[in-house]
């Protein structure tokens, strides 16, 4: 064969992808598209891979969307939101947390994923290690890698219900410095809660490090096992990511906010208007609204505990009878080691055989993950049910 010629070689630099881009994918979008497939012949499965509620948003954030569709024009907004936004967001964490917030440390960002870009963008510089918990929400680590920082796998264990302590934290800085450090509360995917004792230890250790601190909050307002405390209250040097994308169900609104410390407030706004110019106007409109929208939210929030009761009651019975706490989110992550050592393999399986859509641990865990399953149930009771049923008549077909 000859050998490629100069333009050859040129034309294959053009069409070839940057290093950075060679992240994994994020697997529960994989699973969608096999669920779908199957939908498509005309199968129906429930899905409990993906984290989005199957309720709308609020009532009150869809209308002000309408009226403002009606009124005409739609044009930007200032780069860290509109300034009502920014004060309703404030005037929540009063009424929820009971603690003032100044609006100017409030940033609205294109859901919390375009929050984290502008986070460690702001935060970090190429090369810096960051400390992310597994198991863990997978794109903390890929948007990471992708901008040349170094994610760190730090381990959680039963022993702390996995959560991370200050004294993990601190072992995995004395190996190699960490710049900083990334924590959810809940968590996903194992739904694990920290207690204001447990994140006032772990943000001291952190900032006695000099290492920074991201506080993911994006399922605040979705706990039960106690109130969820936010690190805002308790430093104001950490930097806090939420979304309306989970409590408020406007996941497709792609519609989030950050409160940042102040000296950080004017690098992510340049940061932001570059990249993203503004959020789009619509979803901050339809956001503030949604303010008004919590006894429906409410409502649907006892949804998910009664789901949550069914899951925690059924799946033993269906022969999973090992899981991590499910605090808060709307997830239970089980472990199936029983019946395989390949979580992967037995989520393809169960979506085949049962048409029960879940998301493999391996996405959250690349070190343990092959055991765990992790299963949402942020739709109907009635589909929570049938789940445990169909999981049940497999696993036994199974033997």
């Amino acid at each position: 064969m000859l050998d490629a010629t100069p333009r050859d070689r040129a034309k294959g630099l053009l069409t070839t992808a940057s290093g950075r881009s060679d992240v994994p994918p994020f697997m529960v979008m994989d699973v969608m598209a096999a669920a779908a497939r199957i939908e498509a012949a005309g199968g129906h499965v429930i899905h409990m891979e993906v984290g989005q509620p199957a309720a709308s948003a609020p009532k009150t954030a869809i209308l002000a969307a309408r009226a403002a569709l009606d009124s005409g024009r739609i044009d930007y907004t200032a780069a860290l939101g509109t300034p009502s936004l920014r004060e309703r967001i404030a005037r929540h964490y009063r009424d929820s947390y009971g603690f003032a917030v100044d609006p100017g440390r409030i940033v609205v960002t294109t859901g919390s994923s375009a929050a984290f870009i502008l986070a460690f963008l702001a935060m970090f510089e190429p090369g810096d290690r960051v400390g992310v918990t597994i198991p863990g929400y997978p794109p903390y680590r890929h948007i990471l890698t992708a901008l040349g920082c170094e994610p760190v796998l730090i381990e959680t264990s039963s022993e702390t219900r996995h959560a991370l302590t200050g004294e993990a934290l601190l072992a995995a800085h004395r190996k190699a410095p960490l710049k900083g450090v990334l924590v959810a509360s809940p968590a996903n995917p194992t739904g694990t809660m920290m207690s204001r004792a447990a994140l006032s230890s772990l943000i001291s250790a952190a900032e006695g490090a000099g290492i920074r601190f991201i506080s993911d909050e994006i399922y605040h307002g979705l706990d039960y096992a106690f109130p969820a405390v936010t690190a805002a209250e308790l430093s104001t040097d950490a930097l806090v990511i939420n979304s309306f994308s989970k409590y408020f169900c406007m996941t497709g609104w792609r519609i989030g906010w950050m409160l940042v410390p102040e000296p950080l407030v004017r690098p992510i706004e340049r940061l932001q208007q570059n990249l993203a110019i503004s959020v789009p106007t619509l979803s901050q409109i339809a956001a503030e609204a949604a303010f008004d929208g919590f006894a429906e939210m409410e409502e649907i929030k006892r949804g998910y505990l009664e789901n949550r009761r069914i899951l925690i009651e059924g799946l033993p019975r269906a022969g999973l009878t090992k899981f991590l706490p499910a605090d808060g989110a709307f997830y239970l992550y089980a472990d199936v080691s029983d019946f395989t050592s390949d979580s992967f393999e037995f989520a393809g399986l169960m979506l085949e055989k049962a048409h029960v859509a879940a998301t493999p641990g391996v996405d959250f865990d690349p070190v343990h993950g092959r055991q765990f399953i992790r299963f949402s149930y942020a739709r109907s009771a009635q589909e929570m049910r049938e789940a445990v049923e169909r999981i049940a008549r497999w696993l036994k077909r199974r033997g």
